[in-house]
């Protein structure tokens, strides 16, 4: 499994643009879609919300890649 670790600047970032800003998909349309067809899990669960928050400790897993939520140092 890929491990991909993110930096929040801010206290979320929505999950459509994580997908995007992570270079998983191409957009943030293309990232709503991902999170509509059930391909996405939170913290192990399927997300269905399209710009749900993702917050400092939460894990995305889409495939066999993990994304890693963590705060600026």
């Amino acid at each position: 499994m890929a491990i991909l670790d993110f930096e929040l600047e801010r206290d979320f970032v929505e999950l459509n643009q994580l997908l995007k800003l992570t270079g998983l998909c191409d957009s943030g349309g293309a990232g709503k879609q991902l999170v509509a067809s059930g391909e996405v899990r939170v913290d192990g669960r399927v997300e269905l919300r399209k710009t749900a928050k993702i917050r400092a400790g939460q894990t995305v897993q889409l495939g066999d890649c993990e994304i890693r939520a963590h705060a600026v140092r």
